[in-house]
């Protein structure tokens, strides 16, 4: 079992506490089976709210996956209380977002899309509808009159 964290490293603008909604959101991943290396041609997704048995009883898994080389079955967890907001002291810094507990397997990439939130800085109204597929974001805070965006976005893994 190995712990992996996803950070996150951005230039934040007139925005904060950018972070995951709720027990549906989806963490999109590329994994890569650590027994004969083989990485899944498509994104995979995991979720909090989404959990299945492991074989032979030893508990369960946000997502458990067969590999197609090696048939091994692997998975991975989010370990919810890891999920950490991305806020505007963090700008133009990397900070953990979140730690997946993995067996098996590691995450070799992550596609940020839909189902972020965050605040105006200033005056801390909520923006329901964050979307970086395109690795920014912007919009405008109408209480504070100022725009407010996300760039620069960019992520990595390390063991935590």
């Amino acid at each position: 079992m190995v712990k992996i964290a996803l950070q996150f490293k951005a230039v934040l603008e007139n925005i904060t506490n950018l972070r995951p909604e709720g027990d549906d959101f989806r963490w999109y991943l590329k994994l890569k089976c650590l027994m004969c290396g083989e990485v899944g041609e498509k994104w995979q997704y995991v979720t909090l709210e989404e959990s299945a048995p492991l074989k032979g009883g030893r508990g369960s898994a946000n997502l458990i996956t067969k590999c197609k080389l090696c048939s091994r079955e692997n998975n991975i967890d989010i370990l919810k209380d890891s999920i950490q907001p991305y806020c505007a002291e963090n700008s133009e810094e990397f900070r953990t977002m979140v730690v997946f507990e993995c067996r098996g397997l590691e995450p070799i990439d992550f596609s940020p899309r839909v189902g972020f939130v965050a605040e105006g800085a200033e005056s801390g109204l909520k923006f329901d509808e964050v979307e970086l597929t395109e690795g920014e974001w912007t919009d405008y805070d109408e209480n504070a009159q100022q725009p407010v965006g996300i760039t620069e976005l960019e992520h990595r893994f390390v063991k935590a």
